[in-house]
């Protein structure tokens, strides 16, 4: 009985040993470290990315203040009732802070060239990040509404809270992407405006700011690791940027960026897009702004969106007259029309030769039909009825003359209403009174706007009160009774003001900005 048990002791040892060397030799396996900049860190198995160690980025793109049009020295609608803001930006990334430093004095920062960098932990998959806007003053600084007060409940906070995934490269919280557009975040991705809570109209120091998150990646394709090995199936030594294994016209990159999204309750990552699958891209248009996913890729340079409605307008100016009148849109009216829109989650991008397609067009005293429909096949479609930038941009012409000052028109190709025209002398000599800046400003954004409605489907025959004749002056029949229509779409306030109605000021009041269609410019008319 003693020896079986010595025995049965002796074979549980010899199995101990067995299964402690078979251990130790997975341990070994498995104890793969790797050498960053010298440093030791953790083993494979945890490591989220074993070619890098990993930083995190929080890029500040651009800033906008989306406050009312008021140039009144201590206006209670400004930000700052002392002068333009003084921006800046606190950023932190798992609670350690960074502080920008300060632009004064503007309501507009376009590319900043700030970010915030830290050093994460590689095995530890979730990143916290917070955004937040300031306006500098003298001991008592403001912080400025950002927040899109996603959930409905009400609240004063004004920053922006995000969970940054080092898996996927993208993040969820305050700002987020969906595959349902009602789900959407209408501001878009990457992009946050403090007006989404409600308070448009209100003084809450209301910005847009736009942002961007990412991580080192050793082959630079912003495709992160763990995508790569355990989504995708790709190299993460191999920069994939620019593939389309599927053929659908969009690269792995943009249908990476834009096919991931997490479900608002419990922040899973969904993949929505397969760059190795087929995927009708160009009758994908989850936004409806007219604009499918190969041409939101196609415009992705600047800045577009697939889950946020944009509009592309090219804008042709004409030479200068005889009279030294510059055909040109002020800078400030250009401004007016991105505020205005983008309270709306709409972004008005102008391409005025930053896009690569505005021209400059012969002088012409004034324009006929044949004119405008030769200017529109030379410098619009450069002789190519199939120029991709038709049913993408709109086009209008800036030119010396015309009475009225502004109309769309039809181009001569297709059954489409996508051109219009504004007239720089008409402006200069009628309309611009008192003559300063600021009004010039108003005159030439209004003009655009209005005109622009109507290629949004706006017009006399379904819209009450727009484009009356008998609405212009108090002494006509109709002023009156469109009073409550504060819109540029009324001929009353036409070159006043730089916005669409709402419709909620009762009666004769109609809602331009939730009857607008983005995809009118792309139907027939016939």
């Amino acid at each position: 009985m003693k020896a079986q048990v010595k025995i049965s002791i002796c074979i549980g040892i010899v199995l101990l040993f067995v299964l402690s060397a078979t251990a130790s030799s997975q341990d070994l396996q498995t104890a793969t470290i790797k050498q960053i900049n010298g440093n030791q860190t953790t083993n494979v198995d945890e490591d989220l990315d074993p070619l890098v160690d990993i930083i995190v980025t929080v890029e500040i793109q651009k800033i906008r203040s989306l406050e009312k049009n008021d140039r009144q020295l201590f206006s209670r609608e400004k930000i700052d009732p002392f002068s333009d803001p003084d921006f800046y930006v606190k950023v932190f990334i798992n609670d350690v802070e960074f502080e920008s430093p300060i632009w004064r004095n503007t309501k507009y920062v376009y590319d900043p060239q700030w970010s915030a960098t830290l050093n994460v932990p590689d095995d530890q998959e979730n990143v916290s990040i917070k955004i937040q806007l300031w306006d500098w003053n003298i001991g008592i600084d403001t912080l400025c509404d950002i927040s899109n007060d996603r959930y409905g409940v009400p609240k004063d906070l004004k920053d922006v809270e995000l969970t940054y995934d080092i898996k996927t490269g993208h993040w969820y919280g305050d700002d987020f992407t969906a595959d349902d557009a009602l789900d959407a975040d209408p501001s878009g991705y990457g992009r946050l405006n403090g007006c989404d809570d409600g308070t448009i109209y209100q003084r809450d120091h209301d910005c847009e700011l736009w942002f961007n998150i990412y991580q080192n990646d050793k082959d630079n394709d912003n495709i992160p690791y763990w995508t790569e090995v355990n989504i995708y199936g790709t190299d993460p030594l191999v920069n994939n940027t620019g593939d389309d294994s599927d053929g659908d016209g969009v690269p792995i990159e943009w249908e990476h960026k834009w096919g991931v999204f997490y479900h608002r309750w419990w922040g899973t990552p969904i993949w929505m897009y397969d760059p190795f699958k087929w995927e009708d891209h160009k009758n994908i248009d989850l936004d409806q702004d007219g604009l499918d996913n190969y041409e939101e890729y196609l415009t992705s340079q600047w800045g577009s969106d697939p889950l946020r409605r944009d509009i592309f307008l090219e804008m042709d100016m004409m030479e200068d007259g005889p009279d030294g009148i510059h055909s040109e849109v002020p800078d400030g009216a250009k401004e007016l029309l991105r505020t205005a829109y983008g309270r709306r989650n709409i972004v008005f991008n102008m391409d005025d030769g930053c896009m690569g397609g505005s021209d400059v067009v012969p002088f012409s005293e004034d324009l006929n039909q044949d004119d405008l429909h030769n200017i529109y096949w030379t410098y619009f479609l450069h002789e190519d009825e199939n120029n991709w930038r038709r049913g993408v941009f709109r086009y209008a012409i800036i030119a010396y003359y015309s009475n009225p000052g502004g109309f769309v028109f039809w181009g001569g190709v297709g059954p489409y209403l996508d051109a219009l025209l504004v007239s720089s002398k008409y402006f200069e000599t009628e309309k611009i009174k008192p003559k300063t800046q600021h009004k010039r400003d108003i005159v030439y954004a209004s003009a655009i706007m209005h005109e622009t409605g109507h290629t949004l489907g706006i017009y006399h025959s379904n819209t009450p009160g727009c484009d009356d004749q008998e609405g212009k002056f108090p002494w006509q029949l109709h002023w009156w009774k469109w009073r409550p229509y504060i819109s540029v779409m009324n001929y009353g306030y036409m070159y006043k003001m730089v916005d669409y109605s709402d419709g909620s000021r009762g009666r004769n009041d109609f809602d331009d900005w939730d009857n607008i269609d983005l995809t009118a410019f792309q139907r027939a008319m016939w």
